[in-house]
This record gives C-alpha cells, structure tokens and sequence, in this order.
C-alpha cells in the first residue's frame, strides 16, 4: 500500500515555485549570454543592428521551439529582435490552426476545363455554316 502523501503547506509551496523561477531564469540568462558573445548583435530576421540598452530587445529564439534543446555550440539559437520572435511563433501557430497545412505543400487539382467542349454541337446550329465547311474541316484533320 501507497503511503499517503501530505500536502505541502503554502509557505513550502511558495518556496519550490521560487526556487524552481529562479533556476529557469538562470538556465535562459546563461545561454541568452552564450548567445549573445557567440553572435554578433543583429536580427536573423530583419538585420536591425542592436547595443547598449536596446540591447535587451535582442531574444534568442530557438529553430526547432524546444527551450530545452540548448546545444553548446550554439545551433539551434538565433538571435531575434522582439518583433521578429513574437512574428515567428505566430506563423507556427497559424500552422497549427490550419492543421498542419502549409499552403506551399498544396499540390493544386488537374483543371476539368475545357473551353472547346461542345463547340462543333454550336457551330452545327450557327447560321452561315454549312455542309461544304464541315467537308473542309475533316480534310484539313
């Protein structure tokens, strides 16, 4: 049998949460500054030129969108500006939406048209055609 598990109160429950806060913010500080010395201060996206206090506009966003996936050389980072990041994981949220449809994998459907269908029954009944007109057109074929 399980042994009965209590619950934690809410001081130790603050306690875990901080503590937990605080590592992640020590994972992303680290590689954010691994990023920043690996690459120069530019958008990936827009090329905008970022330094000094406009500095912190510049996010590392990571190719694949696991957070966790955090190679030591640095090969699934870029460097974004905050507008190109948000417009990133936008256009992977789109593609969610659309379920998983993107519209460059769209192979369009063979056309039924034809615009000729039906045109000797027409020109049958046209008046001005005659019968030495269709002559001419099954020697020409």
């Amino acid at each position: 049998m399980a042994a009965k598990q209590t619950p934690l109160s809410a001081a130790a429950n603050a306690e875990i949460l901080r503590q937990r806060r605080n590592k992640a913010a020590q994972e992303q500080q680290s590689y954010r500054q691994r990023a920043l010395r690996m690459f120069p201060h530019v958008c990936a996206s827009c090329a905008r030129e970022f330094s000094g206090k406009r500095l912190k506009e510049l996010t590392v966003h990571h190719k694949d969108c696991d957070h966790t996936n955090n190679a030591p050389d640095g090969s699934n980072w870029e460097l974004l500006c905050l507008y190109c990041h948000d417009h990133e994981h936008e256009k992977h949220k789109l593609v969610d939406y659309h379920g998983g449809a993107r519209p460059e994998d769209d192979e369009p459907a063979p056309s039924t048209f034809s615009p000729f269908e039906g045109l000797d029954d027409l020109l049958k009944d046209f008046p001005g055609t005659d019968e030495s007109s269709d002559d001419v057109d099954a020697a020409t074929k």
